[in-house]
């Protein structure tokens, strides 16, 4: 990020850690273990991701939510009515998308 590139989250879990890193170090990416209880949603102002690849995730979930604070909440909708029509395949094991 630091030379003008992307940073893509491959998943949820890889999104909420890298959040959680850049925000104790003033957005930089630093070696550590622990935990997070970080909660992402509508209004959360990223520090790291710009974008992300993830699955299309349970209605009414957390991680819907975080989705909606990474694309906003309409583009999320008309993407999974798009999903729901084209027969999508939904959860662990369905179909990805790339939210830009």
């Amino acid at each position: 990020k630091e030379k003008g590139n992307r940073v893509i989250g491959v998943g949820t879990t890889s999104c909420r850690t890298l959040e959680t890193i850049a925000s104790k170090h003033g957005g930089r990416v630093e070696a550590e273990e622990g935990w997070t209880n970080i909660f992402i949603y509508p209004g959360y102002t990223f520090t790291l991701i710009d974008a992300l690849l993830t699955n299309f995730h349970l209605p009414q979930s957390t991680l819907v939510m975080l989705v909606s604070a990474l694309a906003g909440k309409e583009n999320i909708i008309n993407a999974y009515e798009e999903a729901i029509g084209k027969e999508y395949r939904f959860f662990s094991f369905g179909d990805a998308m790339f939210i830009d």
